[in-house]
């Protein structure tokens, strides 16, 4: 069966320089970028469930942006004036800088791991032990600080959103070839939407160990995923459709 229409199950990006983009261009396919699932802020009422007072801490994890803007989200809510003297870890330099969009970016406060991986943030916080950190996260997540557990650490997870999924409506249209996971979640949903699913001809595609589990625990077959020599999912979408222009001559 020829791929003809694509759902990719994230954000549109942002660049028109996207690599998805030019798998269009280049085998004549339609993509649309339409998350299986979505982020939805706790509320106030809900995060004080937990018993968590965040003017008691003098640092802050970030693993994601959302975290980023459930974190200043939640303080405005609480009527917490994050004071200057706040210091925040960030997993990335792109998670760093978009902390300007809420406080002004000194160096003397904000860190970030430099090669946008834990193993390069965790020596950062050993530095600081004598901070208290708070770590916001979904309700749902896999920790991308384990060693914190290991450490000693004097911290504090935070559930500050959860993620839901993002039902199609009943006129939207459901004629995709391919689809394509991001997280475990994306795959659920799907089933969620769609009880009666059946995969046939359509290929599916997978990106991460837990996603990964998770389609074959439901099922259904992996048909596209990422290799040493593709490391992207464009990549190895590429890759894919590649074969099949070979296989259809």
């Amino acid at each position: 069966m020829k791929i003809k229409k694509i759902l990719v199950s994230q954000p549109k990006p942002s660049s028109e320089k996207s690599p998805y983009f030019d798998l269009e261009s280049k085998y004549g396919v339609e993509i649309v970028f339409r998350p299986f699932i979505k982020v939805e802020g706790l509320s106030s009422k809900e995060f004080r469930q937990q018993k968590i007072s965040i003017g008691d801490y003098t640092a802050v994890i970030f693993t994601a942006r959302t975290a980023v803007d459930n974190y200043f989200r939640l303080a405005k809510e609480l009527r917490y004036d994050v004071p200057d003297t706040m210091k925040y870890f960030c997993i990335s330099e792109t998670v760093a800088h978009y902390l300007q969009k809420y406080t002004v970016y000194r160096k003397r406060k904000i860190f970030y791991s430099e090669n946008g991986h834990a193993d390069g943030l965790m020596p950062l916080i050993e530095k600081h032990k004598k901070e208290v950190f708070l770590y916001p996260v979904s309700d749902v997540h896999e920790s991308k600080l384990p060693e914190l557990e290991t450490k000693d650490i004097n911290f504090r997870r935070a559930v500050m959103y959860r993620t839901v999924s993002n039902d199609f409506g009943p006129d939207e249209p459901f004629d995709y070839n391919m689809l394509i996971f991001f997280t475990p979640s994306g795959v659920k949903s799907l089933l969620s939407n769609f009880p009666n699913f059946e995969q046939g001809d359509i290929a599916i595609g997978g990106m991460g160990n837990k996603t990964i589990e998770e389609i074959k625990a439901s099922g259904l077959r992996l048909d596209v995923t990422t290799t040493p020599s593709t490391p992207s999912m464009a990549a190895a979408i590429g890759k894919y459709l590649e074969s099949e222009s070979k296989a259809k001559k």
